[in-house]
């Protein structure tokens, strides 16, 4: 195996571990921009839900509970988002945001008062986080020219949460444009007038989509502590939630292109970190820090230059108010 294509597997490998909570995230946020709330307040679910599953996960030394508890910390703040922003017509940014906040600095607080660890939860053990699953054949695959390395080091070896990540796109753009409930949600995203008009509750749907919302970024964030890492520690999510958000953006609002776009920033991210400390043809050492900027910076460049119009749903950030 050549030292070329062998970095092309680890990069590849690297790519789909870091891409999975932008995906899960992204289709998150599609949901509820796509029924007409912003959303910026996915760093903060994924953030609460990675601490909620770490801690739950560390009391209980189930990853199963642990994921649980993520999944309802992220729905009752996606609740707590829809109560302000559309049962009270409050701003959806300012909403946001304001989760964001909060949940940044409850975390740490929490778990220094809880586990006593500066801010961070307890060490997992492996009966307490997910662990890599290896697929069927994947050694006995292995010595096949090309195809048996890549069975065995791409796509076999991931925990639980990457395949249901994977699983995750299809099942999203099927249920977003095959179904009742994705026609209704597409509408109440353009026009919610009419959709009221036709007898359906707008709250109710942007509702039900705050709820989906809450479900994929309490896995997403649960994959940060319990599956790719061992604990809970301050702003470990990195703003991935904002990244997710541009990949959305970038996508214009659906699953496959949003997707992609989560692939190259996860891309991104795995090649800074090796090249971080790495001496480069003419440049030499690069200062870590802006290593470390790489995948932000293709996030700026990409929407700046690369997205061309993205037209976002028409009744997106505007708070619907019955007529009478």
């Amino acid at each position: 195996m050549s030292d070329l294509f062998l970095l092309a597997l680890q990069l590849s490998d690297s790519t789909i571990r870091l891409a999975t909570p932008l995906v899960l995230a992204a289709m998150a946020g599609l949901f509820c921009e796509r029924s007409g709330v912003v959303d910026i307040a996915l760093e903060g679910k994924m953030l609460g839900a990675a601490f909620a599953a770490a801690s739950a996960a560390a009391v209980t030394n189930s990853a199963l509970v642990g994921l649980g508890a993520g999944i309802l910390f992220a729905m009752a703040l996606a609740m707590v988002h829809g109560f302000a922003c559309i049962t009270n017509r409050g701003d959806q940014v300012v909403s946001g945001m304001a989760l964001n906040i909060v949940v940044a600095g409850l975390g740490p607080t929490l778990a220094d008062a809880w586990f006593g660890q500066a801010g961070r939860t307890p060490l997992l053990g492996d009966s307490a986080r997910f662990t890599g699953i290896d697929l069927p054949l994947a050694e006995t695959l292995r010595p096949i020219p090309v195809l048996g390395p890549i069975y065995a080091e791409v796509i076999s070896g991931h925990n639980i949460l990457v395949y249901v990540a994977a699983l995750a796109v299809p099942a999203v753009a099927w249920v977003v444009y095959r179904t009742r409930f994705g026609l209704r949600l597409r509408a109440v995203g353009e026009n919610p007038s009419a959709v009221d008009t036709a007898g359906i509750s707008v709250t109710a749907m942007r509702y039900k989509a705050l709820l989906v919302t809450g479900l994929l970024c309490g896995i997403a964030g649960s994959y940060f502590s319990i599956a790719h890492s061992a604990s809970f520690i301050r702003d470990m999510t990195a703003g991935k939630g904002y990244l997710a958000l541009a990949a959305l953006i970038f996508g214009k609002w659906r699953p496959v292109p949003a997707v992609m776009a989560c692939l190259l920033f996860a891309f991104a991210d795995a090649v800074q970190v090796r090249l971080q400390g790495v001496p480069l043809p003419l440049l030499g050492t690069i200062p870590t820090q802006a290593i470390q900027a790489l995948p932000y910076l293709a996030t700026v460049l990409l929407l700046a230059g690369f997205v061309g119009r993205a037209v976002a749903p028409k009744a997106i950030g505007i708070p619907y108010v019955k007529e009478r």
